[in-house]
Order: C-alpha cells, then sequence, then structure tokens
C-alpha cells in the first residue's frame, strides 16, 4: 500500500514537472512571429543581444513572462489552498473572497496617485500597496466569519466585499486621465504582458521566501487540518498559526495582483486538482504540487490568450474562468450530494 501510495506521487509530481517544462517551451516558441526550433535553442544557447530583433523577441518578452506566470501562477493556487485550509472551505480563494479586489482598489489607487504626479511606480509600491489592500479585505472576511457559522454566507459575504472594492476602483478610474485609464484598464483585466526580468526578480525572491515559510509550517497544517482539538494536543499554536494563514495567503494573492491584475478561479480550482491527483490532502506534498500545478494551469491558459485570437490578446482571466467555473460549479455538486448522502 505504502509503495502504491508513493509510485502515484512519484508519477504526479512527474507529470505536472513535466507539464511545467512542456507548457514554458510551448510559451516561449509559440506566438504573433514564428521561430523555429533550433534558431530557439540557438537564441537561448547564445543568451541576450540587443542588436537582433528575434533575440529581444525571446529574451525581453516571451522568457520574462514565461517565468512570470509560472511564478505567479503557482503563487496564486497556494494562495487559495491556504485559504481554503484556513476557512475549512472548498470555494474559499482570494478572487472570491474578494481579496483580489482589495488589492485591486489600493493598487488602482496608488497608480493612478503616482502617475499625476508623475511619478514612476516601483514593483516594491506595487507589492506594498497590494498587500495593504488585501490584508483589509481579509479582515473585513474575518470579522464576517466569526459572526456567522455558515460557510456559504461567507462565500456571499465576500463575494459583495469584491463588489464593493471593484466599485470604488471603477469610480475612482473614471476620474483618471485618459492616458492612465488605458493603463488600468489593461492591468485591471487580468494580463502577464509587459512583464520586465525586473519585476521577475522581485516577484521571485517575494514568493520564494513565503513559498518556503508556508512549506516550513506544513505539519502544523496537517494538524490543523484535522480539527482545533487535536491541533492543540498536537501543540500547535492555533493563533500564530491562523495569523500566519493570513499573511502568507495575502502576500501571495498581492504579488499576484501587483503584477498581473485579479485572476480568477485559480486559486479554487486548482488545489481540487491537484487533491484529485495526489489522492492526499497531506501538506507536505500538497503545498509543492500545488504550486506547479498552479504554474502549469496558468501557462497553458496564458498561452490560450495569447494565440487564440491572435494577434488579439484575451484577458488572462477570460481563459481562466472559461476552465476554472466548471470546476467550481463540479465542487458545488459534489457538496450538495455528500450533505443528501
Amino acid at each position: 500500500m505504502l509503495i502504491k501510495r508513493q509510485c502515484r506521487y512519484l508519477a504526479a509530481f512527474s507529470l505536472l514537472g513535466a507539464g511545467t517544462f512542456i507548457f514554458i517551451i510551448l510559451n516561449i516558441f509559440l506566438g504573433s512571429i514564428k521561430i523555429a526550433l533550433p534558431e530557439m535553442i540557438g537564441i537561448l544557447t547564445a543568451g541576450p543581444d540587443n542588436t537582433e530583433t528575434i533575440n529581444r523577441i525571446l529574451w525581453d518578452i516571451r522568457l520574462p513572462r514565461a517565468t512570470a506566470v509560472l511564478i505567479l501562477g503557482g503563487a496564486l493556487s497556494l494562495a487559495g489552498y491556504l485559504l481554503q485550509t484556513f476557512f475549512h472551505n472548498p470555494i474559499a480563494g482570494p478572487f472570491v473572497l474578494g481579496i483580489s479586489s482589495g488589492a485591486k482598489m489600493t493598487v488602482a489607487l496608488v497608480m493612478i496617485f503616482y502617475m499625476e504626479r508623475t511619478i514612476t511606480v516601483t514593483s516594491t509600491d506595487m507589492i506594498v500597496s497590494a498587500f495593504t489592500g488585501a490584508m483589509i479585505s481579509m479582515g473585513f472576511v474575518l470579522v464576517l466569519s466569526r459572526r456567522t457559522e455558515n460557510m456559504s454566507m461567507l462565500i456571499v459575504s465576500g463575494v459583495m466585499i469584491g463588489y464593493i472594492c471593484s466599485a470604488i476602483t471603477e469610480l475612482v478610474v473614471t476620474f483618471a486621465d485618459d492616458a492612465d485609464i488605458v493603463n488600468l484598464h489593461n492591468w485591471s483585466r487580468g494580463s502577464f504582458s509587459g512583464m520586465t526580468w525586473e519585476n521577475v526578480k522581485v516577484m521571485a525572491l517575494v514568493v520564494a521566501v513565503t513559498v518556503f515559510l508556508v512549506f516550513l509550517m506544513s505539519k502544523p497544517l496537517s494538524a490543523y487540518q484535522l480539527g482545533d482539538a487535536y491541533a492543540v494536543n498536537a501543540g500547535v499554536n492555533l493563533r500564530f498559526l491562523r495569523i500566519c494563514l493570513v499573511i502568507f495567503s495575502s502576500m501571495l494573492s498581492a504579488c499576484i495582483v501587483a503584477f498581473a491584475g485579479p485572476v480568477s478561479f485559480v486559486g479554487v480550482a486548482v488545489p481540487h486538482l491537484v487533491k484529485k491527483l495526489l489522492g492526499t490532502v497531506e501538506p507536505i506534498f500538497m503545498i509543492p504540487a500545488c504550486f506547479l500545478g498552479g504554474s502549469v494551469f496558468c501557462l497553458f491558459c496564458d498561452l490560450l490568450a495569447r494565440t487564440m485570437l491572435a494577434p488579439t490578446e484575451l484577458g488572462i482571466s477570460t481563459v481562466t474562468a472559461i476552465f476554472g467555473a466548471p470546476i467550481v460549479l463540479w465542487i458545488l455538486g459534489r457538496k450538495h450530494e455528500d450533505r443528501q448522502i
């Protein structure tokens, strides 16, 4: 039985790793400008060269974008997994609970404030403002979660918080200058376009540190999944654990919104797909698997967003919703069936 389980874990991680590698190659290889595979390999091995157009397309546009999608997609999926664990709710996620909308609101306010004064918005400014908005929304969600034991009402409350934050964002954008509106509109739809190596360095540092700290929580999280009483008997500091879950999930959500805008359904759908693939809920396996699963899912969706109607590019949330929404409906259907049984 143990050997069979280990083989399943090995097969699952091999599949996720292979999927990540394949979709990274496809995201670099495919686009409006066709590049032969041998030429692509030659350019990648030769290194950056600003004198050639094809070289700049690969090194300055496609490669940083594919790397950003890998990092942010994994972060979004892991944020969803942490929120589902915290609330013991299968459809909790940054987008559903309004956390992404809160981060979007504060980033939009900061962007307009800086743009009107011709101040350059740095990656750090974006992350700090997004984290502030995410924590504000999370605070409202936590207050509401203490007032109601009905998890369905919690989700409805999160959706309402999201609507309020989105309404404030739209109101602010209405009074912004035309040039600011163009930049905000592209970002607010959710998009991985325009990524730079500087952006990638900042997000990689923030996400890597956060994911490492989350992985260190694997054992306490495993006890927490079995109930508060079991966790306390196992010596887990529940207050500290819950604070860490709130901070880490908000930080991961903020990082995504800061660079790519709000991306829907990934944080809800991917953890459930990964859970089915692994056949376990053990955090020590779920944490890395969720990260890889989110990377594969977002790389696939971003590839479709770029190429499906090329040269027109779809918003990433449009594509993730097409594949993620049916999974959420399936989760709700399963939950209803379990109640009837």
